[in-house]
């Protein structure tokens, strides 16, 4: 029997939030991922269990190729993007407080990006995917 998630799956946009390099944030610059999210908005780990080879992320940042990978749990219940092109954790990308932020329309999360900057993140949009 094929075990399906309780909750939906959700497709979130995350677009660069205002920094010093980018005073009005970037459209060009930020994650498009699927990942099971309750209606609370928040990542449900149980369901994530179940569906983690769907759960994919693209990143997308102008001026280099879009790096696709996976959601991933780290030791400890932290999330983190891996890419499958680099295969080493250290390339990995935390998503600050994860488990806590909800990933709705107008919120704010922070990201640790592999080149160990923390950078703050827009949700954009987040919708059902079947």
């Amino acid at each position: 029997m094929d075990m399906k998630p309780v909750t939906t799956m959700k497709r979130v946009r995350l677009e660069l939030a205002r920094d010093a390099e980018h005073p009005s944030g970037s459209r060009a610059h930020g994650y498009d991922f699927i990942a099971p999210i309750d209606d609370s908005g928040h990542i449900v780990p149980e369901d994530w269990k179940l569906v983690r080879d769907r759960c994919r992320v693209k990143r997308f940042w102008a001026g280099e190729p879009d790096e696709v990978g996976h959601i991933i749990r780290k030791p400890g219940g932290s999330w983190a993007f891996h890419y499958d092109i680099h295969g080493h954790a250290e390339h990995d990308e935390a998503g600050y407080r994860f488990a806590d932020h909800v990933f709705k329309t107008g919120e704010y999360v922070s990201i640790k990006e592999h080149d160990g900057v923390l950078r703050t993140f827009k949700v954009m949009s987040v919708m059902d995917v079947d």
